[in-house]
């Protein structure tokens, strides 16, 4: 069961920018306001909202902040009717993000070594060192896809926000994954 409402919740927020753009198409923002205040209750209460990790006490920060966060900009949007609000969510995770890799960093293991020990245990020093490095290039991903994001949010029509934030972004992650994969297969290996 766990597994399912994880699933759905991943989906509510892949979906989102597709879900901003049909919901302004069609209502008021405060109506779309209120579909992702629910999605948000959702995540929090489902306990999908909480980033993986050992430390509970770091991931309940996080999803406190970036909760409050979020239902400021929805009671903001609901109050307003304005949309302004809701296209910023995408650069609200871009930035959390950031602050969590980077945060990892400052207090190990990083990110990236996580999910490395996840099928090698006994990472070797070099392989913390790379790990560091990709959690590095990562927080620097999300930085430029957080300002990509504002950008779009504030200077671009609804159809330029929702290709950038419900493809571009997701190709760009994409790229980064597979690329960083490629070359840890390929060229790393022959180290």
């Amino acid at each position: 069961m766990t597994k399912l409402v994880t699933g759905l919740s991943a989906i509510g927020v892949v979906v989102y920018p597709l879900v901003v753009y049909f919901g302004l198409i069609h209502f008021e923002s405060r109506y779309v306001a209120f579909y992702v205040g629910a999605l948000l209750l959702f995540r929090i209460i489902s306990g999908s909202a909480f980033p993986p990790g050992n430390n509970m006490n770091n991931s309940l920060r996080y999803v406190v902040v970036v909760g409050i966060l979020m239902f400021g900009i929805i009671l903001y949007t609901i109050g307003s009717n304005r949309p302004g609000g809701l296209k910023l969510y995408p650069v609200l995770i871009s930035f959390s993000l950031m602050i969590s890799f980077a945060y990892s960093l400052y207090y190990p293991p990083a990110v990236i070594e996580r999910l490395a020990r996840i099928t090698e245990p006994d990472l070797s020093e070099v392989g913390v060192k790379y790990t560091h490095l990709v959690t590095k290039i990562w927080c620097g991903f999300f930085l430029l896809n957080g300002l990509a994001a504002l950008y779009t949010s504030f200077y671009s029509s609804i159809e330029v926000w929702t290709l950038y934030n419900g493809l571009i972004s997701y190709l760009l992650v994409g790229s980064l994954l597979g690329g960083e994969y490629l070359y840890r297969y390929y060229f790393l290996k022959k180290v």
